[in-house]
């Protein structure tokens, strides 16, 4: 029996990036042997199991078949006489196919240490083209290795991937997987080209794919174009360290803009109510998590008023705040902002401009929260008032709070 390291912690130590979890593959080893030695079998689908000391990951070299479409089509042999070469390939990329023998040893059988030094992500092999997933994976780690290339023999087996409608067969919960996961690197964008490039986004995320080439007025976006537009407020969202429901509500903030009829562009009016539609039909398809569905409703229907805000009165300002639920979540509120100057700032040459409306909301919110709500529905209801009364009566008190701040 002879243990590896195997995969991203390979990669990021020679990388010189923190090593966040390790993988090991054993070789010449059965499910009972790693059971007898006090390891826990925890996979479902091949033989996976987890040290009895360090509960790291411990695979059994395998091999896999295809045998239907999608990602759970698939067959494993973990015999004891699968190599750790053909176990490596099977792995997507050349750059996660090196593996370190326990006494240091690098065994590279697909020249990924070449494409390290190369900076290229490549296939390993054509057994690439069985599972969509990677498709997907591999558009992330363009995200996480902004310095890496596609190998054009790569983007050319996943165009076929595309064509041949395997990417039609992927669920909705590894798409999203990938997609947050993506979303959380440090250069968002790339992830989405690669996938452009390839024609995948137009079968995964058709509302954002039909971005690229629908015109803004260049008075308000210097890009023009309306994907880039969001290319440049999706690296935005990375360089000020967004939260994931953050930077979903960036991505899916404009995407009634790729329905606005041809006639009236480039204005696009009414925008914001088709992108709450659309954001909750990708949110349902996907099956986003709640609270980034949430967050992304709210700016995609409010981000124009918030960019505004600077033009509207007491009354106004306060029925914003109400519309965002500011006053019960306040820090949702926050991240609501901060989605606004991700879009505010992500335009061409206006990167570094201030996003004044983010402070002075802030501001305004503070100061409506010091209406002291207890004691005016006591009054209220001391003078017989009702429920609606008493919330009229506390939205009032609110304005003039904020007027006063005027």
């Amino acid at each position: 029996m002879k243990v590896y390291m195997v995969g991203g912690a390979v990669r990021d130590r020679l990388l010189g990036l923190p090593v966040q979890d390790r993988d090991w593959v054993v070789v010449g080893a059965t499910p009972e042997a790693m059971i007898a030695g006090g390891y826990t079998p925890v996979g479902k689908d091949f033989p996976v199991f987890l040290h009895p000391q360090t509960h790291e990951e411990y695979a059994l070299a395998r091999t896999e078949r295809k045998t239907a479409r999608g990602y759970h089509g698939f067959e494993f042999s973990t015999s004891p006489d699968v190599t750790l070469e053909q176990d490596l390939q099977r792995r997507d990329l050349t750059i996660n196919a090196i593996a370190q023998s326990e006494d240091g040893e690098l065994i590279d059988p697909y020249d990924g240490l070449a494409d390290l030094r190369a900076k290229v992500l490549r296939h390993v092999s054509d057994a690439f083209a069985e599972d969509p997933v990677r498709i997907l994976r591999l558009a992330r780690f363009a995200a996480r290795f902004v310095e890496f290339s596609v190998a054009a023999e790569t983007l050319v087996l996943m165009r076929r991937m595309v064509d041949n409608g395997e990417v039609d067969a992927l669920v909705p919960e590894r798409v999203w997987q990938e997609l947050s996961r993506g979303l959380m690197e440090p250069r968002p964008s790339r992830m989405f080209e690669v996938l452009r490039s390839c024609g995948a986004l137009a079968r995964v995320l058709p509302e954002v794919d039909r971005l690229w080439g629908v015109p803004q007025r260049a008075e308000y976006h210097p890009e023009v174009d309306t994907g880039m537009h969001l290319m440049l407020v999706m690296d935005m969202s990375a360089r000020l360290s967004a939260s994931l429901p953050v930077r979903f509500a960036c991505l899916a903030h404009d995407l009634g803009k790729g329905t606005t009829p041809a006639d009236i562009l480039p204005r696009h009016v009414g925008h914001e109510a088709r992108s709450v539609e659309l954001v909750r039909e990708v949110c349902q398809r996907l099956r986003v998590p709640t609270e980034c569905r949430e967050l992304a409703e709210v700016v995609a229907r409010e981000h124009g008023n918030v960019h505004r805000s600077g033009e509207l009165g007491p009354a106004a300002l306060v029925r914003l705040l109400e519309r965002c639920d500011a006053f019960r979540k306040p820090q949702r509120f926050a991240e609501i902002l901060l989605a606004c100057e991700c879009d505010a700032r992500g335009r061409l040459g206006l990167e570094g401009q201030a996003y004044v409306q983010r402070d002075r909301l802030l501001a305004v919110l503070q100061v409506a929260q010091s209406v002291p709500t207890a004691e005016l529905a006591q009054q209220a209801q001391e003078r017989g008032l009702k429920g609606p009364q008493i919330a009229q009566a506390i939205h009032d008190a609110r304005i003039r709070a904020v007027g006063a701040l005027h």
